[in-house]
């Protein structure tokens, strides 16, 4: 085993320990837990924020980027399964 390996292996155990410690109080998880949920909370309200100005300014928003990246995605899924379709059918006629 290399140092990257045993220094990664003591590094999750080290984390474990600490999380282990850290969750292990009912008080300290819960607070952790509301903790992270007002953070994914302002992060949700700053993204809104950041379309209603970036439509104000007759910008795209980020959200309709990432709308289209889906569609994207989609048609490339699609186009995908079309080309191997028409190999299968040309395999076929040979």
């Amino acid at each position: 085993m290399g140092i990257r390996d045993e220094l990664k292996k003591q590094a999750l155990g080290l984390s474990g320990k600490a999380m282990e410690k850290l969750m292990g109080d009912e008080k300290r998880a819960l607070a952790v837990a509301n903790a992270i949920g007002r953070v994914q909370r302002g992060k949700q309200a700053l993204d809104r924020g950041q379309d209603e100005v970036m439509k104000a300014l007759n910008f795209a928003p980020k959200s309709d980027f990432k709308a289209v990246g889906k569609q994207l995605a989609g048609l490339k899924r699609r186009l995908r399964e079309l080309d191997e379709k028409l190999e299968a059918l040309s395999e076929g006629s040979r």
